[in-house]
């Protein structure tokens, strides 16, 4: 039944004089029972039939008098009662510990929190309904976990929104990005800035459909074998606006100051560059070509010659700019645009003339059924930038065929697990479209390794929209931030202790009982949660403990064994070459490196 508050009295609130009483009582009732049976079953035995009380209470006070005899054949039945006693015993004991599993420092407050109707909506019947009402085959939702209290197994359906945070190694990507990825029905994007989630899945997902690694930076060692072209998604002022966007998020160190100035004049003067460069089908890396020539007008007449007369004016007007402010301008754009000179990012973004290889197109990916895995490193020469343009384009390509789709929704879900996405997709726009995109079918998964990381990236209010949009809130341990973890506190309420406190005066004993208010989950709680579980918050459902479920507990466990070993870095023998020498980024082009296996997709 459904609590009407977190305010409940504790669990094991009986007095010790009380359990102690209920103790004594049931060893009373046994020694009777097994006084009874003695007497009726050895006299059947012994075909003695005396005159024996039916009352069982009767026959021992008769024991203990003298009125009714002991039969010789009650022994055997003392001992047989005392085997079958034990035998129960043990058998409860082992019941127990087989659905009990060992119980971490944080489990005695699971009781406390949600459970059975408080948390129906996270069920997984809750889920295969809503499933089945989407017409969605193959996967009720996005697994969460199992309850610490019940040992049910909760699911988010096809219609919520997740953010997570999770310290790190604290197992995010073995019990929520991995099997996130491996239960989805349809097309699968997934940012990192590991390889590890890649190797462990990408065999799996083949199985589904196709699979792209876009890893500019070498984190997976994947070659490209396909490319993207960036500028395939500027098609106005609007799009080349938001790519711009991307290129600036991503270009700037977490929680630095930007210039009231400088740096929407520099975005906006890539913009018009992006656009110009769009409109003549050039590669993306003449962009920056451009911004290293702040005289050049050759986009100011492209951009005129392809009816976008508005933005060659802004352009125009920084060219002739005076000196100083021109050249701050152009700075900025080339600091935004600064990964564009990776010539090795620059072989996934552009293609030569005669080149054969695959070109990634968002719209027929998001109906392929595929598996998009985009990776990057933060830091200088980052190619996040790259990655969040990856990505928003995939989503909103979903977005325009959920458009064109009955109910305005996919037919098929598209699950995005979006690790790291402060670090390798600063996405700007992402909090104020979180809501909007569980309606259409686009199901997020933002995961973050603290809360003042988001709010590098979102800044406090767009971190709190966020975090408030989503429907299903994971807080998975190892994080040290006393506010956040205050705010959590909070959230999860408070519970009534039942205390008991003894005096003594003129030599009387009194005992008296006080309910004092406190926390289920006090900060040191939740800044120690163990490794193993999670803290769940869902809307319409009260908070409640998970124990995390491990791909290794899955039923993928041995399918994805298979993949790592066939994608996972090979052990190293002494023979083998150092590590910085497989992996040097120094060598002229076309000079060969040792032992660089080529992967395909």
């Amino acid at each position: 039944m459904s609590r009407p508050s977190n305010r409940r009295r504790d669990p094991g609130g009986l007095s010790g004089e009380m359990i102690l009483a209920f103790v004594g009582l049931g060893l009373l009732t046994a020694i009777v029972g097994i006084c009874y049976l003695g007497v009726r079953v050895g006299n059947r035995i012994d075909g003695v039939d005396p005159a024996i009380p039916d009352d069982p209470f009767g026959v021992f006070f008769g024991l203990i008098r003298g009125d009714v005899g002991w039969p010789a054949s009650g022994d055997l039945v003392l001992i047989a009662a005392g085997l079958l006693l034990i035998i129960i015993a043990a058998a409860g004991f082992l019941l127990r510990r087989r659905l009990h599993k060992p119980r971490s420092r944080v489990d005695r407050s699971a009781g406390y929190l949600g459970r059975g109707a408080d948390i129906a909506g996270l069920s997984r019947r809750s889920a295969e309904r809503k499933s089945d009402r989407l017409g969605v085959d193959g996967s009720p939702g996005v697994p969460i976990g199992r309850t610490v209290t019940g040992d049910h197994e909760l699911v988010g359906s096809w219609e919520d929104m997740h953010i997570d945070v999770w310290g790190p190694r604290t197992g995010k990507t073995t019990s929520r990005a991995i099997p996130a990825i491996l239960d989805a029905p349809g097309a699968v994007l997934v940012t990192s800035n590991k390889r590890d989630v890649v190797d462990a899945t990408r065999d799996v997902r083949a199985a589904d459909g196709p699979v792209w690694v876009f890893d500019p930076q070498q984190i997976a060692e994947q070659e490209p074998d396909w490319w993207w072209d960036p500028l395939s998604y500027v098609t106005d002022e609007v799009q080349a606006a938001r790519l711009a966007g991307h290129f600036a998020a991503g270009s700037r160190e977490p929680g630095a100051k930007t210039d009231a100035f400088f740096d929407p004049a520099g975005q906006d003067l890539l913009a018009g560059l992006l656009l110009a460069a769009a409109c003549e089908r050039k590669p993306i890396t003449q962009v920056y070509s451009w911004v290293t020539r702040p005289t050049d007008e050759t986009p100011v007449d492209i951009l005129r010659d392809h009816d976008f007369p508005l933005t060659a004016d802004q352009v125009s007007g920084v060219v002739t700019a005076p000196e100083r402010q021109r050249g701050g301008i152009y700075g900025t754009a080339q600091q935004m645009a600064a990964c564009l000179t990776n010539r090795k990012v620059a072989r996934w973004i552009t293609a030569g003339p005669g080149d054969q290889r695959r070109a990634f197109d968002p719209g027929v990916f998001v109906r392929s059924g595929g598996t998009l895995y985009s990776l990057s490193k933060e830091g200088k020469g980052t190619a996040g930038p790259l990655v969040t343009a990856l990505t928003v384009a995939v989503v909103e390509a979903a977005e325009q065929l959920a458009t064109r789709s009955p109910n305005g929704r996919l037919p098929v879900p598209l699950l995005g697990v979006l690790d790291e996405a402060a670090n390798v997709c600063r996405w700007s726009d992402l909090p104020d479209l979180y809501s909007h995109y569980g309606s259409r079918g686009i199901v997020l998964m933002t995961i973050l390794q603290s809360w003042s990381q988001g709010v590098d990236v979102w800044g406090e209010s767009g971190m709190k929209k966020l975090w408030s949009a989503a429907n299903i809130k994971v807080y998975g341990g190892g994080v040290a931030e006393a506010q956040f973890l205050e705010d959590l506190s909070k959230i999860v309420g408070d519970y009534d202790r039942l205390s008991s406190s003894a005096s003594v005066t003129k030599g009387q004993r009194t005992v008296s009982q006080q309910l004092q208010r406190e926390r289920i989950l006090d900060i040191a709680d939740l800044a120690s949660m163990p490794q193993g579980r999670a803290l769940v918050i869902a809307s319409g459902s009260r908070p409640t403990l998970v124990r995390t479920v491990p791909w290794m507990s899955g039923p993928y466990a041995s399918r994805i064994r298979d993949s790592i070993a066939a994608h996972g870095p090979r052990r190293t023998t002494p023979s083998d070459p150092e590590p910085a020498e497989v992996e040097r980024t120094d060598l002229p082009s076309g000079t060969p490196q040792q032992d660089q296996q080529p992967q395909g997709a």
